[in-house]
């Protein structure tokens, strides 16, 4: 069998086999297709399924497949992030700036605080470091787990319970939007590549020059209101200018 082939059993598998359980076992209305997703993406995996049958996993999900699928992993989370910055009120968010910082630094900070705390309890048992880890950067790699926003998630999720649109909707993103920008940083200092922290710093300062560029662009291609809502041709509200 063809690589191709496999690629095309194994997207069968990732995009079915979630679906399939969300729609014949009806549970929308405790787990969202999303956290269908999540779950079945874990039991799916090298963890679970993987483990009691490592024939198939090496078969189906092989170093070529994953690379691929990989690529396509890629491209999705750029698309909602992308989809995260047109449906952000960038005047909102200039405006409670105080606000939104104290509340991001809080969920970025407390998470990272207590993971690290568990992480330090965790250095007590030996085999959770590799050969070239250190200490600190265990710590604080554990702390960031517990903390990272899963931004495509979130998004979803505010979606399926139609509040993405919404002021809390908003307010949550704002707040989701600031900490994944920070998180990132810290991911840089723990990794220790400070050349990734430069174009962290390249990045926010690009921002504002393609974000402003970009929303003007939005006004040429699609639609936008007085109150600065862009709609699409149908009149149907797809984000903020």
């Amino acid at each position: 069998m063809s690589t191709t082939e496999i690629y095309l059993i194994a997207l069968l598998i990732i995009f079915s086999v979630p679906w399939l359980i969300w729609r014949l076992g009806r549970t929308d209305h405790f787990a969202p297709l999303v956290v269908v997703q999540i779950i079945t993406g874990i039991l799916l995996g090298p963890g679970v399924l993987g483990a009691a049958f490592p024939e198939y996993y090496q078969f189906i999900f092989n170093p070529t497949v994953v690379d691929g699928l990989n690529g396509v992993a890629w491209w999705a989370v750029m698309i909602f992030v992308w989809i995260a910055g047109i449906e952000l009120d960038l005047h909102q968010a200039w405006q409670h700036r105080i606000e939104s910082g104290i509340t991001a630094g809080l969920a970025l900070g407390v998470p990272l605080v207590l993971g690290s705390l568990a992480a330090v309890g965790m250095l007590m048992f030996p085999g959770w470091i590799g050969p070239d880890g250190q200490p600190w950067q265990f710590v604080l790699g554990i702390g960031m787990a517990c903390a990272v926003t899963a931004l495509p998630i979130l998004i979803l999720l505010m979606e399926k319970a139609q509040i993405l649109r919404q002021p809390i909707g908003q307010r949550i993103l704002r707040y989701a939007s600031i900490d994944d920008i920070a998180i990132w940083g810290v991911l840089a200092l723990i990794l220790m590549d400070f050349d990734r922290v430069g174009r962290q710093a390249g990045f926010l300062l690009a921002f504002l020059v393609v974000g402003t560029a970009f929303r003007k662009l939005m006004v040429r291609a699609w639609f936008v209101d007085k109150a600065g809502r862009v709609t699409g041709p149908d009149g149907e509200r797809i984000g903020n200018a």
